[in-house]
């Protein structure tokens, strides 16, 4: 098995890897990334990684946006979100939006190993004495714009990333080096598939999953 520890922390990295090297064995695949940009790379490399612990804090991570991407880029990977932040309705939204469990870092390291196997046996997982405000908590980003958010494929929330950073759409196929015929295509997708009339909508629900950066 495979598994990717991404988090910006190397002494919590090393914890992590130990702890799960004693769920997973000896002759597990482990490998740690302390940003998106090291981890994408990481993920082209390892196509058959199973288990992702994704820090929902990362540096680059934009909030749940890099979440959202790899739900759209690799939906069969099991992602285990791990953050030092214990708000339900965060935690009720990271659920909402595709990760299997979520720990937050303050957990002793045997029940981090119990949410680790629970998630790969199909299963989601969050602190037990949280579970009954998880579920009352308000939901941060519209369960309905969610659900929408999920039907993208990977380029379509690339481009949306970069609708929402302000980028033209000369300049989106320019960094995607694509035609402008192409982008329009993927922005009337988007479009379509979240409901909005105009690309300015679409920017600002998008800027919605950046909610958890001004959480500590």
């Amino acid at each position: 098995m495979i598994a990717i520890i991404a988090d910006d922390h190397p002494l919590f990295r090393v914890a992590l890897s130990q702890a799960l090297q004693q769920i997973l064995g000896p002759d597990a695949g482990l490998h740690q990334a302390h940003s998106m940009q090291q981890l994408w790379p990481l993920l082209r490399a390892h196509p058959d990684t199973q288990l992702i612990l994704l820090d929902l804090k990362l540096p680059d991570a934009q909030g749940f946006a890099a979440l959202t991407a790899l739900r759209a880029e690799y939906p069969d990977i099991t992602i285990l979100m791990i953050s030092a932040i214990e708000e339900p309705a965060v935690i009720k939204q990271a659920l909402q939006l595709g990760a299997a469990g979520y720990v937050p870092k303050s957990v002793p390291l045997d029940l981090l190993q119990h949410a680790v196997a629970t998630v790969l046996q199909g299963d989601s997982w969050v602190p037990p004495e949280l579970s009954a405000s998880v579920a009352q908590a308000e939901d941060l980003i519209d369960a309905a714009f969610a659900s929408r958010l999920a039907q993208l494929t990977p380029q379509q929330l690339r481009v949306l990333k970069m609708i929402a950073d302000g980028l033209l759409n000369k300049q989106i196929a320019y960094e995607m080096n694509v035609q402008e015929t192409t982008v329009k295509q993927h922005v009337s997708a988007i479009l379509r598939k979240l409901e909005v009339n105009n690309r300015t909508l679409a920017g600002i629900m998008f800027e919605k999953l950046k909610l958890t950066e001004d959480l500590t």
